[in-house]
C-alpha cells in the first residue's frame, strides 16, 4: 500500500521544474491535504492554453483570480472577459480570515494579502475603457464567418471590401457597409457589374439582414472607432506587476454574436501585430474566457475552425488562452486536445447525461493509482481540484487532486464608488473615450449619390433650356412649370383674400 511519502515524493518529482512557476496549492491524498507537496506550474508552459472547469460554486473564478495574481506578480499581464461580473475584487486587497488561514497552515504555503494594477473594460456603454474595432480590421474572411455565410455570400462581402479598398473608402462601423449593399444593388450596380460581376440582391439582402443582427446584439456600439491598440493589454506597472484586464460583460449576456464577434476579432488581431516569441521562458499574455460554453454554442462549424485555427498558431507568439466553463464537454473535443493545464473543479451528478459526462471527463484525465478518478470528480470540496499540466518538455504532470490556495485579493466584487476612482485614475479611460466618425463608406457614397443626382438634374434643365433656344418657344417641361407656379401662386393669392374678408365679417 503506498504511503504519503511515496506520494509526495510522486508529485514533487513530476511538478519539479528549473525555471519559475507558480504554486497552486497543495496536493489531497484520501481527502487529507499533505504537507509541503506542492502542485505546480511553470511559466514557460503557459502559452499552452488551458481549461477550468466545475461546476457552479465549487471555486472556479476563485481559481482564475489565484492564477491572475500569480500572473501579475510575474509582470505577466492578464485580460479576463467576465461575463458574471465577480471578479473585480482583485483590485484591491483581500483580508486573512480563520479558514483561509487554516487552509493554508494544511497546505504549507505563506498567505499575504496583496491588491493588484487593474483596467476595467466594456464593450457596451457600461463605464470603463471602450473597445472598439472598424469592419475593415476584421477583413472579409473574419466578418464573413461571424455571420455565417455561405460562399456565395461571403464572396459578395470579399467584392464590397475589394471595391471600398480600390476606391479608398474606409468600412468603419456597420453603417457603412449597409449603405455599400444598398449602393450596388442600387445606383452603383451597373458600376459592380462592368467590374466585379453581377450580384444578386437577394444575396445582398441576406447579408443585411444578418448584419442587422448583429447590429441588434449591439454591434453597433462595438465596430467603430477609436479602436482598441493591442498593445494596452500589455502593460506593466510602477511595481513591475502585470495588469489584469478585466472586460466587464454582465450585459451582454443575452448576446452571444457578439460576444463571440469580440473574441475573434481580439485573438485574430494579438495574431498579426505579436511577434515570434518562439521558446520563451514565460508567456506575454494570458487570456480567460468565462462561460465559453456561450461561444462554442452559438459558433458555426466555420467559426470553431477559425477558433481551432487561432488557438494552435497563437501560442508561438506567447499568448495563452483559457477557456473556463462548467463542464469540459461545453468545450469542442478539437479545442480540448490543444490544452495544456487541466483545472477540473467537482462535478455534479443528477441525472444520467450528468453521469455520462462525468466518465467522459475522467477518460480526458492521466490514469493514476492514488484516485478513482470518475468517484473523486462528484466528492471534491470547495476549492478544491483535479490538475494536470505540462512539464518544461512538454510532458503531463501527474494528476494531483489539489487544495487550491486562497486568492490574496478581495474574493467579492468592487462597489459602484470603487468602479468610479478606478476609471477616474484610467490614461486608457481618457484614451478612448472619444468617439470618432470620420469620413468614410457611408459618407463617401452618400456624397457620390447626390452629386450624381444634382448633375442629372443640371443636365435636365440644360437640356430643357436648350430645346426651348432651338424652337423659339418654351418647352413642355417648362410650360407646365410656369402653370404650377401660377396656379400655386392664385391659389396662395385667393387664401389670402378670404382671410382677410373672414377677419371683416368677424368684426
Amino acid at each position: 500500500m503506498s504511503t504519503s511519502s511515496d506520494f509526495s515524493n510522486y508529485i514533487n518529482e513530476g511538478y519539479a521544474s528549473k525555471g519559475e512557476s507558480i504554486v497552486l496549492g497543495g496536493a489531497i491524498l484520501n481527502g487529507e491535504a499533505i504537507a509541503d507537496t506542492f502542485v505546480k506550474v511553470t511559466l514557460k508552459t503557459l502559452n499552452r492554453h488551458g481549461l477550468i472547469a466545475g461546476a457552479t460554486g465549487t471555486g472556479k473564478t476563485k481559481t482564475i483570480q489565484v492564477l491572475s495574481e500569480q500572473l501579475s506578480s510575474f509582470g505577466i499581464p492578464v485580460l479576463m472577459m467576465d461575463i458574471k461580473g465577480d471578479f473585480s475584487g482583485i483590485a484591491k486587497e483581500g483580508e486573512e480570515k480563520p479558514f483561509i488561514t487554516e487552509r493554508h497552515a494544511k497546505i504549507n504555503i505563506p498567505y499575504a494579502t496583496a491588491a493588484f494594477p487593474v483596467e476595467l473594460m466594456s464593450l457596451s456603454q457600461q463605464n470603463g475603457v471602450r473597445l472598439r474595432a472598424t469592419v475593415s480590421e476584421f477583413g472579409p474572411v473574419l466578418f464573413s464567418r461571424i455571420l455565417d455565410l455561405n460562399d456565395t455570400q461571403a464572396g459578395v462581402v470579399s467584392v464590397i471590401f475589394k471595391y471600398c479598398d480600390d476606391r479608398k473608402m474606409p468600412l468603419l462601423d456597420l453603417k457603412d457597409i449597409k449603405k455599400v449593399l444598398n449602393y450596388i444593388t442600387e445606383e452603383g450596380k451597373e458600376e459592380i457589374e462592368e467590374n466585379y460581376g453581377k450580384i444578386s440582391t437577394s444575396t445582398t439582402g441576406i447579408i443585411l439582414r444578418k448584419i442587422i443582427e448583429l447590429e441588434q446584439q449591439g454591434g453597433d456600439l462595438f465596430f467603430g472607432e477609436k479602436s482598441f491598440e493591442i498593445d494596452d493589454l500589455m502593460r506593466i506597472d510602477e511595481n513591475g506587476k502585470g495588469y489584469v484586464n478585466i472586460i466587464r460583460l454582465t450585459d451582454i449576456q443575452d448576446k452571444p454574436k457578439l460576444f463571440s464577434t469580440f473574441m475573434l476579432s481580439l485573438l485574430a488581431e494579438i495574431y498579426q501585430q505579436m511577434p515570434e516569441k518562439g521558446d520563451a521562458d514565460q508567456p506575454e499574455l494570458v487570456i480567460f474566457i468565462d462561460e465559453a460554453h456561450l461561444i462554442f454554442n452559438e459558433a458555426s462549424k466555420a467559426l470553431l475552425d477559425q477558433i481551432e485555427t487561432i488557438i494552435k498558431l497563437i501560442r508561438s507568439k506567447g499568448i495563452g488562452v483559457y477557456f473556463v466553463t462548467q463542464n469540459p464537454m461545453d468545450v469542442p473535443a478539437s479545442v480540448l486536445a490543444q490544452l495544456g493545464l487541466k483545472i477540473q473543479h467537482a462535478l455534479r451528478a443528477f441525472t444520467a447525461n450528468d453521469r455520462q459526462a462525468i466518465k467522459q471527463t475522467a477518460d480526458n484525465y492521466p490514469t493514476s493509482k492514488y484516485y478513482k478518478t470518475e468517484d473523486e470528480l462528484t466528492s471534491l470540496g470547495i476549492g478544491e481540484a483535479f490538475v494536470t499540466a505540462l512539464n518544461e518538455k512538454g510532458v503531463p504532470t501527474p494528476l494531483a487532486a489539489t487544495m487550491m490556495r486562497a486568492p490574496m485579493s478581495r474574493m467579492d466584487v468592487l462597489t459602484d464608488s470603487e468602479i468610479a476612482e478606478i476609471n477616474a485614475k484610467s490614461k486608457l479611460v481618457k484614451k478612448y473615450a472619444e468617439e470618432i466618425d470620420r469620413e468614410s463608406a457611408y459618407e463617401m457614397l452618400t456624397k457620390k449619390i447626390d452629386d450624381a443626382n444634382q448633375q442629372a438634374e443640371a443636365q435636365a434643365e440644360e437640356e430643357t433650356k436648350a430645346e426651348e433656344r432651338k424652337s423659339g418657344e418654351p418647352s413642355t417641361a417648362s410650360v407646365i412649370g410656369k402653370s404650377v407656379v401660377k396656379v400655386v401662386t392664385s391659389a396662395t393669392f385667393i387664401r389670402g383674400v378670404f382671410g382677410v374678408l373672414s377677419k371683416i365679417f368677424r368684426k
